[in-house]
């Protein structure tokens, strides 16, 4: 196994005189076990996860207008989402929303670090649920801890067989939610029961059964240290008045063990007292008292259990808390600043812009296409003839007729059907033909316009195109 030397160099020694350390480079997992604790911040995070949990698994329950209300129906490719229906065409909506998220996200992180990881990303979420599956089958702790230890037996068995068939069941159940957002729920889950499934719904309740089983249940803390992305970069988004978890360095050291009834400070410590309980909640295993780390998802677990210690010790809580690095130097915290400020305004301006995109968008779409085999056709009666391709897409919930015109030049005759009829959410590809005399061509090329109109004259679209004739001169 490849090893890296260092050299520790303390300024009192020579450094031939120094200690020699070696690191692997490939380490071995280490199995955290996390320990059962209560408080105010857990509390905030179960009700941050139910609210997730319910939205995921109960939104594609509900119906809109006789259909699921959030349904991405790709094989026709339309996406529902209540009383709306996109198409490929408004893909930019999705772009300038996801966009607005991450601008959101940034906002946050300046703010108050990585709330998002605490309290409402789904690999934090799903992991606490496995967590609380793991003590309810293994116990607590250092009950965990000793099972683990004790060589296979039938109590054993038992206990991590039912621990997995739980994991399974969750995983299981959070893939159909899943796919059930892209194939209706309603209609899954029977085929599922009857195994009536296609090729692409079963890869994909496996897939997701089996990610969901091996990243909340197996690699946890993993997939935040080296897989997401974002703890490589959150901390060039701090800065020292980033109100993030930190540990109190001043008021905690030196931290020893001691009575309760002792006074700890005429004994020169400090507050904390060496317990290791914070260690021993954190899902991801750090000491949050070395400092802030990259691998610290802002859940406040530690503070949840060290402010009940202090409270336990008749110490004031806080030891470790939400606070920023300019508080703990002793200064004052500006909450508003320029970087957080001009997150802000960005953040207003393109939501805006967003919701205006949503509201000024029209129900209706027409794309036009014309015959690029050839340019133009002579037909008889000294005529000039022209063939395009409507795509004609109804956006609503709801049946529509249109009337098709043409304008562009005196003469210009429509061959085809002017009169379209299109169920809800609709699209329709419609052929249609334009023929002038030759005599009475403008130019060579010159454009015409074609308006699509609803029957009661509510909406109508015009989208222009070329028609092409021979030259006259």
């Amino acid at each position: 196994m490849s090893r890296i030397p260092l050299k520790e160099v303390p300024s009192n020694k020579p450094a031939k005189d120094a200690a020699v350390q070696t690191y692997d480079l490939y380490q071995k997992r280490e199995h955290i076990y996390t320990k059962a604790f209560t408080g105010i911040f857990r509390n905030l995070r179960m009700l941050t996860g139910w609210l997730l949990l319910v939205g995921f698994f109960g939104t594609s329950w509900l119906q809109w207008e006789g259909r699921q209300a959030v349904l991405f129906d790709l094989p026709n490719r339309q996406f529902h989402i209540f009383g709306t229906t996109f198409f490929p065409q408004d893909f930019m909506l999705l772009s300038w929303l996801l966009i607005i998220l991450a601008f959101t996200l940034f906002f946050v992180t300046v703010f108050a670090g990585r709330l998002w990881c605490g309290y409402t990303c789904p690999q934090s979420v799903w992991t606490w649920i496995y967590m609380w599956v793991e003590k309810v089958t293994e116990g607590d702790r250092n009950q965990r801890m000793k099972l683990d230890k004790q060589p296979m037996s039938a109590g054993k068995f038992r206990k991590k067989a039912l621990k997995h068939s739980l994991w399974l069941l969750i995983a299981a159940a959070t893939a159909v939610a899943f796919v059930g957002y892209f194939s209706p729920i309603r209609e899954l889950i029977p085929a599922i029961a009857s195994l009536d499934l296609g090729p692409w719904e079963m890869w994909w309740l496996f897939f997701f059964t089996l990610a969901t089983y091996g990243n909340a249940g197996w690699l946890r803390e993993q997939v935040c240290i080296y897989m997401c992305p974002y703890a490589r970069f959150q901390s060039v988004m701090f800065d020292k008045d980033t109100l993030i978890i930190s540990y109190d360095t001043a008021r905690g050291e030196p931290r020893g063990k001691r009575k309760k009834s002792a006074d700890y400070q005429a004994e020169g410590l400090g507050a904390c007292i060496d317990c290791d309980s914070c260690v021993h909640v954190c899902p991801v295993g750090i000491d949050i008292r070395d400092g802030l780390q990259y691998e610290c998802i802002g859940c406040a677990a530690c503070i949840d259990v060290c402010d009940d210690i202090m409270e336990r010790m008749g110490y004031e809580k806080g030891l470790i808390r939400y606070t920023t690095e300019e508080a703990l130097e002793g200064g004052k915290t500006h909450i508003l600043r320029p970087r957080l400020i001009g997150y802000g305004v960005v953040l207003l301006i393109m939501f805006g812009a967003f919701i205006w995109g949503i509201s000024s968008r029209v129900p209706l779409q027409l794309d036009i296409l014309r015959d690029r085999q050839q340019l133009y056709v002579e037909v008889q009666d000294n005529k000039v003839e022209n063939l395009y391709t409507l795509r004609i897409a109804n956006k609503t919930q709801h049946p529509q007729s249109y009337e098709l015109s043409v304008s562009g030049a005196p003469g210009l005759a429509v061959i085809g059907g002017q009169h379209l009829q299109l169920q809800a959410n609709e699209v329709l590809t419609h052929n249609l033909r334009l023929q002038m005399d030759k005599t009475q061509l403008p130019a060579a090329s010159f454009d015409v316009h074609f308006t699509l109109t609803t029957s009661d004259g509510s909406l109508s679209l015009t989208e222009t195109n070329r028609f092409i004739g021979p030259s006259n001169r």
